[in-house]
C-alpha cells in the first residue's frame, strides 16, 4: 500500500483524536499520527484527493508532504 505524509495543524491530543475518529470512519487505512510534528502518516489505497478531503473534515489545516514508495 502506498504511504503518505500529511501536516495537520493539531495542538493537542483531542485534534489527534479527531483525525483518528474521521480516518477510521473512512476505513482501509493504517495511519500513525505524529502529534509534536503535526504530521499524520497514512497506508492506503485510497486516493490522494480523498485522504484530503477526509482529514479537511476535521476543521484543521491540512496540506499533502510527500509519498513514500
Amino acid at each position: 500500500m502506498p504511504k503518505h505524509e500529511f501536516s495537520v495543524d493539531m495542538t493537542c491530543e483531542g485534534c489527534s483524536n479527531t483525525v483518528t475518529r474521521v480516518l477510521n470512519k473512512l476505513g482501509g487505512v493504517q495511519f500513525d499520527i505524529d502529534l509534536p510534528n503535526k504530521k499524520v502518516c497514512i497506508d492506503s489505497e485510497h486516493s490522494v484527493d480523498t485522504l484530503l478531503e477526509t482529514l479537511g473534515k476535521t476543521g484543521k489545516a491540512v496540506s499533502y508532504l510527500a509519498l513514500d514508495p
